[in-house]
Parts: C-alpha cells; structure tokens; sequence
C-alpha cells in the first residue's frame, strides 16, 4: 500500500507538535533540524540579537527548562510539560510564593472557551506570566502558591531557514512560511509541514522556469529580518509568491490577496481554487494577520498571496490548545499541499505563445486530429483549437485558459504537442518589446478601459 503524502505530513506534524517554540531559542533550531531531513539543502541562518531590520530589531534570544505553579494543596498546575501553551511566551525567570490575588493578574485565561488554555506572547516587554481553563482557573482556592518559570533571555540570535532551487530563470518564485508557535497544529505546523513537502517535490521536477526561494521564518520579525537582508534584491526578481499558512484542516479552502490584488500569484490562486475548490471563502486584504503584512507593505510590495484552509482567526480553536493534532488531519494536509501544487505548476506553465502560420493550421498534416471519434475527442479537439484561436502573443497561457474556461493544467498536452509539432511559438519579450514575427505584425485590440473582455469572449457564437 502506498503511503499517501497527507499521511507522511501528518506524522511529520506529530513529531513537531511537543517541541517548545518560539521567535528564537533552541525549539525553532531544533523544528528546524527535523525539517532538513526531508530537504537537506536548507541552511539555518543565525541573526545576532540587537541587529538592526528596518524599524525593528532582533530580540534576545529565549530558552525554557521548566515551569509549573504549585497549589496550596501541594498540586502542580500550568505544567509546561503537559502543554508548551502553559506559560506567556517569553517569560522572564520566576520562583517565589505568590497569594492568590497576586497570582490571578499573571494568570490568562478564555472565559468563552472554559476548556481551552490560550496561547499569550509577550515579546518586548518583559514579564511572567501563566496560561490556564477557565474552568481549571475557576477552581482556585485562597492560599499561597508557588510559582516557578525557568527561562533565559540573553544575547544570542535569530534563526530561519532558507532554501534555493535553481531553475532555468533567475526570476524567481518565493515560498514562506513560519515556525514559531509552540503546539499548534492549523495555525502552526501545517504551514512549514506543507512547505516542506511542497520544496521535496519541486526539487525532484526536471527543467525548472523559475528558481524557487523558500523560507521558514518566524512570524514578523522573521519575514522584516529577511526583508532586510534581500528585499531590493526580491522586488527586481520575485514575480510571485505565496505565504503558507493554515493549510491542514478539513473545514474550507481560503484566499487572501496581496495588497494589489491583481498580482500573477493573485491570478494562479484563483485560477486553482475556482476550478478546484470553487467553494473557497474569499477575503480581502484588509483580513490580513500574517506575513503577507511584510511581504506586501508599501516600498517592499512584492507579488504574495496566500492560499490556505480555514483562515487563521476564522475558527474557534484558533490560537488555543484546541487547535490539535484531531483538527489537522491527513486528507486536510493533502488537500493544502495540492492547491499549493497546482498553483506551482501553473506558475512554471504560464508563458506567452503565438501562432506560427495565418489562419488557422492545418492539423490534419500534423496528425493532430483523432482518426477515431471517443466521448472525448471532441472535446479535446475544441479545447485545442480554442486555445490556439487566442494565441495572439499577447494573451498568456493563464488568461487564455481563464477565457476558454479549461483549467492549464488540463491544457498541458495539448500545448506541449502544439510546441513539439512547431504550431505555436514562445513568444520572446525584451522590455516589453516581441521578438516573434507574427507578434511583430500584429496590433493588439485598443479596446475602453471598461471593457469586459471575458464577458464578451463569452458572447461569442461557437
């Protein structure tokens, strides 16, 4: 039986799920080192503390040991070793005995969902800090408790991965991702497992377009931090990109747009998810919460979208403990990992073709009709003819295959068979200039700037 790539990610998932991490420290190296024994070429990077990005700078390095309260019944409670979500993420070192109203303003908890422990950061400003159920909180009783919290904050550094595939192209395609939230499943590791196994498969493809820049950050400081370093050199070769995040339930398909939104990876995520999962929810970029905030501010503006399940902050385990290894399955992995799939092989398919004769060509010669008559014969004729009728050099192969309405990727042989056989030509372009001949002769459409073209494709008679 073949072991399905939903399966080997979920597993992936559950050796990831225990570790304790965060923004720096010694969790995200050690998620990190898992992680480069599926794609050995990524290099972890390390940033010292104090260095300068932008209008930020990298924070001191956190580490954790221990942490539990102790009750006034000698109990141990908010124990870090039954859940990472337990203590404020950076919590300074603490170990004194505090009452119960001193305890009660360093405790955080969800009175709307009694049985979830809330995840609760405070990066840059330090304090302490527990995280506990409201119904676990509610049974409290007057008394002196404990507290203990082992933790480090100290110069060190900040680490990321960073992978590059080359392709035929130095223009490139840029994947991030973040692992930096400790024992959350959706808005956690469903993103890196994803990107892992997404950079597996597109360093085993053979003649790349594009080269491939893949990140696994952690969240903000992570993508300004790399920001930093490459932005000028991503706005001059980035022509798409894509933020992978919550990609792992089963529950909904989601896109969010750059800030343009009309981006090419704007253009691929919809063009996957209306023939795929026409379903999907639809936000705008006013929803925005992760790195795409980074990706896409004003100055730095590259083309990055993201395409994912649920929506962080759209279902209600998110950022709790509810948010588990039962809420990410298999099939919802497998489900992310393939519109992401899709979306790259789109990508390394959209290229600009002409004809190469006037009129239509003669196909028969070609052997390029069907000697016999099938259910399917004729709708591959169709879409085949179709396709040529739009290339004019001008129109992609994605635009082209939005007006005739096929998905590309169910065009791939027909084009690949056009190519072989000398009908159709790339159409090379030189700012913003054509070198095809046919190209050269032709004027494109001075159509109203309202115009619908698609609409009006769609009135045509066939």
């Amino acid at each position: 039986m073949v072991y399905n790539i939903g399966q080997q990610m979920h597993q992936l998932c559950q050796e990831l799920f225990p570790i304790c991490r965060s923004i720096t420290g010694d969790g995200f190296r050690e998620s990190l080192s898992i992680l480069k024994k599926h794609i050995p070429d990524i290099r972890a990077v390390e940033v010292p503390t104090g260095t300068k990005c932008f209008d930020w700078e990298v924070p001191k390095e956190w580490n954790i040991r221990e942490a539990y309260i102790i009750s006034p019944q000698g109990e141990k409670i908010c124990d870090l070793k039954q859940s990472n979500l337990h203590v404020v993420g950076y919590s300074i070192p603490v170990d004194k005995e505090v009452d119960l109203e001193e305890l009660q303003k360093h405790l955080y908890s969800l009175p709307e969902q009694p049985n979830a422990i809330p995840y609760i950061t405070s990066y840059y400003q330090e304090r302490w800090g527990f995280c506990i159920t409201h119904a676990e909180r509610e049974k409290l009783t007057k008394g002196l408790y404990r507290v203990y919290i082992d933790s480090e904050l100290k110069m060190g550094s900040l680490t990321y991965g960073e992978l590059i595939i080359p392709g035929e192209s130095d223009k490139e395609v840029f994947i991030s991702s973040y692992l930096c939230h400790p024992s959350m499943a959706n808005n956690e590791l469903s993103g890196p497992v994803v990107t892992t196994f997404l950079a597996k498969w597109i360093s085993k493809l053979k003649n790349l377009k594009y080269t491939y820049r893949i990140v696994i950050i952690p969240e903000t400081i992570g993508s300004i931090t790399y920001l930093s370093r490459y932005y000028q050199h991503m706005k001059e070769k980035v022509i798409a990109g894509f933020n992978v995040s919550c990609v792992g339930d089963d529950l909904a398909y989601s896109y969010l747009p750059s800030r343009r939104g009309s981006t090419l990876s704007d253009k691929v995520a919809l063009h996957v998810l209306e023939n795929l999962q026409p379903d999907f929810v639809r936000y705008s970029f006013l929803d925005r919460g992760s790195d795409e905030r980074q990706y896409c501010s004003p100055g730095i503006d590259l083309p990055v979208c993201s395409i994912m399940r649920t929506k962080y902050g759209a279902y209600p385990e998110y950022h709790t403990s509810l948010d588990d290894l039962n809420l990410v399955t298999p099939t919802g992995l497998q489900g992310g990992f393939e519109v992401l799939q899709k979306s790259i092989e789109v990508l390394e398919m959209d290229d600009l073709l002409c004809t190469s004769v006037y009129c239509e060509p003669q196909m028969g010669k070609r052997g390029l009709y069907p000697t016999l008559s099938t259910k399917t014969s004729g709708t591959h004729v169709r879409d085949m003819m179709n396709f040529i009728a739009y290339c004019d050099g001008f129109l992609s192969n994605l635009e082209i295959a939005n007006i005739i309405k096929v998905p590309l990727w169910e065009l791939k042989s027909i084009i690949d068979t056009l190519k072989s056989e000398g009908v159709l030509e790339p159409v090379a372009v030189h700012n913003g200039k054509s070198d095809s001949l046919i190209h050269k002769k032709t004027v494109p459409l001075e159509l109203p700037s309202d115009f619908d073209l698609k609409r009006y494709f769609d009135m045509q008679p066939v």
